[in-house]
């Protein structure tokens, strides 16, 4: 949820401690840096090889990040700096909780409309509607897309997702070129909204007074057609290798169980809470989440008075909300963790300060800005962009919308280059891949392209 995978300031050295600590230690050239560097390398070679290996992609990771903290902390205590560490560590840490909580009540709510037959019931009606796969496909990217501006793109890929599992489960072909579409659709539908994605949110409150105008709200609405550009372009090429066929199963409308209804609108609910605690009472969003969790634990109380039931290993007992809790996706949260604080550790080290200073004082605005998208689909763009915001290049409003762009759509390159990818390879496991993404990689990255040409053609009066 990049909204949700938001706030995390993963700072660099110069932002994140300067006032207090100025006297932090430049380590990336030095071999605690590179070794650090290194084995978070050799973690994510990890990551990419799980479907061969079956090794969960959260144990590289974590095992990493532990590794990388030890060593800055061994090294700056030897140093006689022993506070600096640890306060950069408690500040990831404090940001993954929030990340934690957020995600932990997206997925309570998914799992209980799951056990309420929300998904069961729009995957039959949608088989009565005789929608084919590819009918479907369509559909629920178009969603994806219009959903994530408004949600974020975490929790629209796993809302969508969970349709997609529904009805094409047993068909694997169909699952896995939904998914790229989801991610795909998702992250770009995130670009044109401030609240679509932390990069946007990120850029809009930063206040930003370019060479040649500021960037208002209103401005990231210029995204718009650039991102569906960047979506539709893949979408119609992978749509010609989506079986032309229909979903199996039974035509019968299966209705929601009880309370179905009343758990979506509490989730609704629950998300406007989330934007209206940041963008009104200027708050984490996570305090809306939790406020709606609370709700719906309320409401799981009154269905429990109603006699409503809970099935765990096949026996009844009275209706337990803390049954969803469990089911959360939670090789999916620790790897979030691991990622956070390695990169965090890598931002520490200075290397995110070091990529930006070499691409922008070398390259130009336009070729940095591109190389940034294609960076984020390997480092999360959270940190790339704060990266950026913190050196503050001088650029127009055209090429800070760019930035802006490839930063959000970047991460559909691959698998692990956004919250989308990486929660839904957890709940498509084994039908959504690396490896399966990375075979349209190519597809998706035409679509990128055309998005930079498209924003550089129409938006040319911002440059």
């Amino acid at each position: 949820m990049k909204f949700l995978f938001g706030l995390l300031a993963l700072l660099t050295p110069s932002v994140a401690f300067s006032a207090e600590h100025s006297a932090i230690l430049d380590l990336t050239s030095h071999w605690v840096g590179i070794t650090s560097l290194a084995i978070f390398i050799i973690a994510y070679l990890f990551v990419m090889a799980e479907e061969f290996i079956h090794l969960r992609k959260s144990k590289p990771v974590v095992l990493a990040a532990g590794i990388i903290w030890a060593l800055i902390a061994w090294y700056y205590q030897s140093h006689d700096i022993p506070h600096m560490v640890e306060a950069a560590f408690r500040h990831n840490l404090l940001e993954y909780a929030e990340l934690l909580l957020f995600l932990l009540v997206a997925m309570t709510y998914i799992n209980t409309m799951d056990e309420r037959h929300v998904f069961e019931a729009l995957r039959t009606w949608l088989i009565r509607k005789g929608l084919g796969y590819r009918a479907l496909f369509w559909t629920t990217g178009l969603l994806a897309f219009f959903i994530s501006p408004i949600a974020d793109n975490l929790t629209t890929a796993l809302l969508m997702g969970a349709v997609v599992l529904a009805v094409g489960g047993s068909n694997r072909k169909f699952v896995l070129l939904a998914c790229i579409n989801l991610v795909v659709a998702a992250n770009a539908g995130g670009t044109f909204s401030p609240f679509g994605d932390i990069t946007t949110l990120m850029v809009w409150q930063k206040n930003i007074i370019a060479s040649n105008g500021a960037v208002t709200f209103g401005t990231f609405f210029s995204l718009f057609l650039p991102a569906l550009v960047n979506w539709l372009v893949p979408a119609i090429i992978m749509s010609f290798a989506v079986p032309n066929e229909k979903p199996k199963g039974n035509s019968n409308q299966l209705p929601m169980r009880r309370g179905g209804l009343v758990i979506i609108i509490l989730f609704l609910v629950t998300i406007a809470m989330a934007v209206m605690a940041h963008s009104a009472l200027g708050l984490p969003p996570v305090l809306g989440m939790m406020t709606g969790l609370a709700l719906l634990q309320l409401y799981a109380f009154t269905l429990k008075k109603r006699g409503e039931q809970t099935h765990l290993a096949g026996s009844p007992i009275p209706y337990d909300i803390y049954s969803k809790v469990a089911r959360a996706e939670w090789d999916t949260l620790f790897f979030f963790y691991g990622v956070i604080i390695c990169v965090g550790g890598l931002g520490f080290l200075g290397y995110l300060t070091l990529v930006s200073h070499t691409i922008y004082g070398g390259w130009g605005a336009t070729n940095a800005n591109i190389a940034i998208g294609i960076i984020s689909a390997v480092v999360d763009n959270i940190p790339v962009m704060f990266a950026v915001l913190s050196m503050m290049p001088d650029m127009s409003t055209g090429q800070w919308m760019l930035v802006t762009l490839t930063a959000g759509v970047g991460g559909s390159l691959l698998s692990i280059g956004s919250a989308a990818g990486v929660a839904l390879m957890g709940q498509a496991h084994g039908s959504y891949t690396f490896f399966g993404h990375l075979k349209w990689t190519p597809v998706i990255a035409l679509g990128y392209a055309a998005s930079i040409a498209t924003h550089m053609f129409l938006n040319h009066a911002m440059f």
